[in-house]
């Protein structure tokens, strides 16, 4: 097989008297779209914390390209940080910057580039993702679509190879949901770049994702295609992708 992007080993964090991840193995291919799902605060924001460098194990070790991030130098590090872009929960739009300014903070902020450049590069993503003629509204002006589209272009203008995506539907209602996904599927086939979402939306990420990893007590319990997930045997893998209640909760709410 091929040698994963991102690979995860044995890698445990712990906040406090918390465990919080406690020997996660897990492997991110090249290209792919992974997402990572579980129960809510399991951890999940945890580990794509630990892939972007925002935090690091307390044991284990994090390859890129097969090689441990701990044994990379300052320089070597930034390297890496460089590859990657995050699409935050609920966009993170500064409402006091607008569209235009927004969008080319990433630039700014990475890269040493000329004005026009820059000016060219944001243009470029704005042109692309539809978003011409709104360069000078704010995102209170903005539609939720179109913020989610905002957020997008600000995640793709640093032509990153890998894209983050932290719950990127939360607080959407189904309909703008839907359109969120497609446009994250659109833009993975059209660019190329890896995505590694955190996700609660089933079975909705079975169709925009080619690899699922499930995270439950601190271990990734499934990784694979989401056709093998939804065939698993596992019950508490079951219960969550299906809905299913539990049995105990079942009879306790016959009781009532």
């Amino acid at each position: 097989m091929t040698e994963p992007l991102i690979e995860f080993k044995n890698v445990f964090k712990r906040f406090g008297d918390n465990a919080v991840l406690k020997g996660v193995d897990l492997s991110i291919y090249r290209g792919e779209v992974t997402t990572i799902i579980g129960k809510s605060g399991i951890g999940k924001s945890v580990l794509l914390k630990h892939i972007i460098g925002l935090l690091e194990p307390d044991e284990g070790e994090i390859l890129f390209a097969g090689r441990a991030v701990q044994a990379m130098d300052a320089a070597e590090r930034r390297a890496v940080k460089m590859k990657f872009s995050y699409m935050f929960q609920g966009n993170a739009l500064f409402d006091s910057m607008t569209v235009y300014e927004n969008v080319a903070l990433p630039l700014k902020e990475k890269n040493q580039l000329p004005v026009h450049d820059i000016q060219a590069r944001v243009r470029e993503k704005l042109t692309q993702l539809d978003l011409t003629g709104i360069e000078d509204l704010y995102p209170s002006q903005l539609s939720g679509g179109m913020k989610k589209r905002v957020a997008m272009a600000r995640a793709l203008v640093t032509d990153p190879e890998i894209v983050l995506f932290d719950e990127p539907t939360t607080g959407l209602d189904p309909i703008r949901k839907n359109a969120a996904h497609a446009m994250i599927l659109q833009y993975q086939k059209t660019y190329g770049f890896t995505g590694v979402m955190v996700s609660h939306e089933i079975p909705d990420v079975f169709y925009i994702s080619q690899r699922i990893a499930m995270l439950d007590q601190g271990r990734i319990i499934f990784q694979g295609r989401p056709e093998e997930i939804q065939e698993s045997p596992l019950p508490v893998i079951r219960q969550f992708i299906r809905g299913q209640v539990p049995e105990d909760m079942q009879n306790a709410l016959g009781e009532l």
